[in-house]
């Protein structure tokens, strides 16, 4: 039951091109940077993995995280509902130049998507999206005299999720608004990799403390210190 792994490029060595990988973050609150650079790292050593779906909340931003993913090559296709944040040149120019693939989703109906993922619902209706180029070509039905589209879960490969603390076994909780979608995730994904600042022994979380359990979470690697986005952006760090 011990999940930990000694090392970042451990913890990311298994991922395979093409995978659809869920990165928690609302922006910089969640945002797993240290797994998503050890994943960087990876693929300018050995090519891999490349070809990867990514779904997230944005598209990247400044030259670190999912935008230095973006820059390498490794993203074929962006699953998010904010692609523009303060500097988003990386998905930009992947996108205006056909680089990259963007699936444009209503957040709402975002998070609902991965949480319908999660609990094996394949699909639900929703009236966000009604009436818009969002909802071409996708079913409509009426119930009590108003129109829902349909909408299908998400599901991934992989999540690499951002956690405060986490014990051996896997249980998580997260720091304040860095909770956002990582719960979700990790139930939406067939293998979850988790990034905690504190790793505690079993039962070191009050059980009713915990926010997910760890028959979710595959993998728990420690960054005692982890970085925060916006501080990384605010320094102009290029990764």
């Amino acid at each position: 039951m011990d999940k930990t792994i000694p090392t970042l490029a451990e913890a990311v060595a298994g991922i395979p091109d093409g995978a659809v990988v869920m990165i928690g973050g609302f922006g910089g609150s969640g945002a797993p940077i240290e797994l998503i650079h050890a994943l960087i790292d990876r693929f300018r050593a050995t090519g891999s993995p490349k070809n990867l779906t990514l779904v997230n909340n944005n598209a990247g931003n400044g030259r670190i995280g999912i935008a230095a993913m973006i820059d390498a090559g490794m993203v074929a296709k962006m699953v998010c509902s904010f692609p523009r944040s303060s500097d988003p040149r990386a998905f930009t120019d992947a996108y205006l130049e056909g680089r990259v693939e963007l699936e444009l989703v209503p957040q709402g109906t975002l998070a609902e998507r991965i949480r319908a993922g999660g609990a094996g619902i394949p699909a639900f209706y929703t009236p966000t999206s009604f009436g818009t180029e969002l909802a071409e070509g996708k079913p409509v039905a009426e119930f009590d005299g108003r129109p829902y589209v349909q909408e299908r879960w998400l599901k991934a490969d992989v999540a690499l999720i951002k956690a405060h603390k986490g014990d051996t076994m896997g249980n998580l909780t997260y720091r304040l608004a860095a909770r956002n979608f990582s719960p979700l995730m990790c139930m939406a994904a067939a293998t979850t990799i988790v990034q905690v600042t504190e790793l505690l022994e079993p039962g070191g979380i009050d059980p009713e403390q915990v926010v997910t359990p760890g028959i979710f979470v595959d993998h728990v690697v420690q960054v005692a210190n982890p970085q925060q986005e916006e501080a990384l952006i605010r320094e102009g760090a290029v990764h």
